[in-house]
């Protein structure tokens, strides 16, 4: 069974939880040791076990730790053990509580910290009993107290709860080990999405339970509204502004509402290759306005030619 502790320097939140020690299983009799991974990767973190002690010595000794009580969390991922060492021809159940204390080079402890952690462990052996078998559920296993043993991502008093990492969030459920059963208007795998029960309109994207994320131009709980809604966008057009449109090709205006023409006289074969800045497209060729020659009629006459011609 796998339970993660810190990730990026915070404890997680189900781990401070007050009654997350219930949910976990007692540590079988075949189990004498269990391992930790830890890393501090780039950043510097000092670690201190400042309890290691057991509540019942006639049956367990204090736990012991495979590294030195106190010391530096090492930069890459490596495991520790902590020895649950259970006396010889003793039975029983013994509890057992392990304190961490993590701080950074700044002499702060990490939220969450010190870590304190009680747990029990089973001690002596046991035969299997098929009767109290039959109370624990999803493979669970019955000691000799008549407690079940649960397998791996299950817990609870009869095996019947299982356990999610991360945990289903927004009122979800654990309907199996990693699997979140969500609540209305919630989806994903820990039920961290929103779900809206009517579609958002115009474009719009559902980003969590019943509010939508509305495009250019739309608004309202299911962007029903459009900015535009004095005066609508003709022909096709979409609005991106408070009565403002974007028009699709061939119509133009504030509302799209005019076609865009060539004048009737100016044939697909007849347009210029170039504007006529001052004068009138004629059979590919541009007629100036009086006062205006060149092939793009771009270039004005000088006046004293002007005059002489008047003059003439």
């Amino acid at each position: 069974m796998e339970i993660y502790a810190i990730l990026d320097g915070v404890v997680l939140p189900y781990i401070l939880e007050p009654n997350f020690e219930k949910y976990l299983p007692i540590i079988p009799a075949e189990v004498v040791s269990v391992n930790f991974t830890w890393k501090a990767g780039d950043q510097k973190y000092f670690y201190d076990f400042d309890q290691l002690k057991s509540y019942n010595e006639t049956i367990l000794s204090d736990p012991l730790i495979s590294i030195d009580t106190k010391g530096k969390v090492p930069r890459k991922s490596k495991i520790f053990q902590v020895i649950l060492p259970c006396h010889r021809n003793q039975s029983g159940i013994a509890s057992f509580s392990i304190s961490l204390k993590i701080e950074n080079d700044k002499g702060s402890y990490l939220p969450g910290t010190p870590l304190r952690l009680k747990l029990k462990k089973q001690c002596g052996d046991h035969g299997p009993d098929p009767e109290c078998d039959k109370k624990c559920a999803n493979g669970g296993r019955c000691d000799q107290h008549g407690i079940c043993q649960c397998p791996k991502g299950y817990m609870g008093k009869y095996c019947d709860s299982a356990l999610c990492y991360p945990v289903c969030i927004n009122g979800g459920t654990c309907v199996a080990p990693g699997v979140c059963a969500c609540a209305d208007g919630y989806q994903g795998p820990h039920c961290e999405g929103g779900m809206c029960h009517e579609k958002c309109l115009n474009g719009g994207k559902c980003i969590q339970k019943d509010t939508c994320e509305c495009r250019r131009g739309y608004y309202g709980n299911r962007c029903e509204y459009s900015k535009c809604h004095s005066v609508p966008c003709l022909n096709n057009g979409r609005c991106v502004g408070i009565n403002r449109c974007r028009c699709v090709n061939g119509f133009t205006g504030n509302q799209c509402e005019s076609a865009v023409t060539q004048p009737a006289e100016i044939t697909k074969r007849e347009r210029c290759k170039k504007k006529c800045n001052h004068g009138k497209c004629r059979k590919k060729k541009c007629i100036c306005e009086k006062g205006w020659f060149g092939g793009k009629c771009n270039k004005r006459q000088p006046k004293r030619k002007r005059q002489k011609k008047l003059l003439h």
